[in-house]
């Protein structure tokens, strides 16, 4: 009952505190995805082994925040990118939404004509709302801007400290190896998956875009940006980024010749990108649960909304480590996961 009582208290907390968590949330995707590309920029650069840290200290030193500022920038590029290339494009499809809506109502009478498929006015989506709905998401999120910078400025500024705070609060020896293996499997294993989902849903987006442009697709930036975006919602994302465009194409192509190259091309892409590469690249690193993966995206979608969707997969992450390293917990991380096998637990040794 008392366990209960906490479950239900949470789950108010979280969805009150929504404007204050959600910035924050944000605000450290951001900063571990910087510190993801930079651990990859820094491979490259030299003075990165241990001994020659150790011999060249300053040195190292210099390229671990030339590193930083090298993904600090990269990221300020894909910003600029998308405000000046792809927002304007946004603005154009908003604009061409209620001639969208009304094709779309022609061609479901066009199938009812033709083949007797007749679709309840409900059935029809008014693009018109929902676009105002995700639009409402997003700029909730950007008039945080100030609040996100801000807790990212003192993410990166109290970093170096984290060890030695670590250390204070964990004074016990075994207590204190425990905690910071758990913190240290989620911090490898979120490094190594935004970076690679980034990297991925980046390629898989660009080639979308040259795609899209080669079938004279109209807004194939937006929709491609779309793909980008929706890649880090799990197993929807990947429906939202092929129905959206194929859907589009489907209502406003002369002929079927565009709507089924770009369902073909698109889906090619996902399954090629999404299920072959992807996997392969981040290895058993998730080895969740696909069933969990869904709920975890419905509970944290009503609580949390599009941010909370977004980030459901970094948070299942984190709660299926941190479960696997418990007695009390470890059949959590099994549910969770994909085969029944868990992560090691980290035994408390003296």
């Amino acid at each position: 009952m008392n366990g209960m009582i906490l479950f239900i208290g949470a789950l108010f907390l979280l969805w009150v505190g929504r404007s204050i968590l959600i910035p924050l949330l944000v605000a450290t995707f951001f900063w571990y995805l910087i510190n993801a590309i930079s651990t990859y920029y820094r491979k490259v650069l030299p003075y990165n082994a241990n001994e020659a840290r150790s011999k060249y200290f300053w040195k190292a030193k210099s390229m671990d925040f030339i590193s930083q500022l090298l993904s600090f920038l990269t990221l300020c590029g894909v910003i600029y990118f998308f405000i000046t290339q792809v927002r304007p494009m946004f603005t154009e499809l908003f604009l061409y939404l209620p001639e969208l809506q009304h094709k779309i109502i022609n061609f479901s009478n066009y199938l009812y004509n033709s083949i007797g498929l007749k679709f309840d006015a409900s059935m029809i989506p008014n693009l018109t709302n929902i676009a105002a709905n995700v639009g409402a998401s997003v700029a909730n999120i950007a008039t945080s801007t100030g609040m996100i910078l801000i807790y990212m400025l003192f993410m990166f500024i109290e970093q170096s400290t984290f060890n030695r705070k670590f250390a204070s609060l964990f004074p016990n020896k075994s207590k204190s190896k425990k905690i910071r293996y758990i913190i240290e499997s989620i911090d490898t294993n979120m490094k190594k998956y935004l970076f690679m989902k980034t990297l991925i849903s980046g390629i898989t987006g660009i080639l979308s875009y040259f795609l899209l442009e080669l079938l004279g697709l109209e807004f194939a930036g937006v929709w491609a940006f779309i793909v980008f975006i929706t890649s880090y919602i799990p197993t929807i994302g990947a429906i939202i980024a092929c129905a959206l465009p194929i859907l589009f194409s489907l209502v406003t192509a002369p002929s079927l010749q565009q709507p089924i190259l770009t369902a073909i091309g698109l889906i090619a892409l996902q399954i090629i990108f999404g299920n072959i590469l992807e996997p392969k690249l981040t290895g058993k690193t998730l080895n969740l649960s696909t069933l969990a993966i869904l709920i975890n995206l419905v509970f944290w979608g009503m609580i949390w909304g599009i941010a909370g969707m977004f980030f459901s997969v970094p948070l299942l992450v984190a709660t299926f480590i941190i479960t696997a390293q418990f007695d009390s917990t470890r059949w959590v991380a099994v549910l969770l996961s994909a085969d029944g096998k868990i992560p090691n637990k980290n035994e408390d040794e003296e």
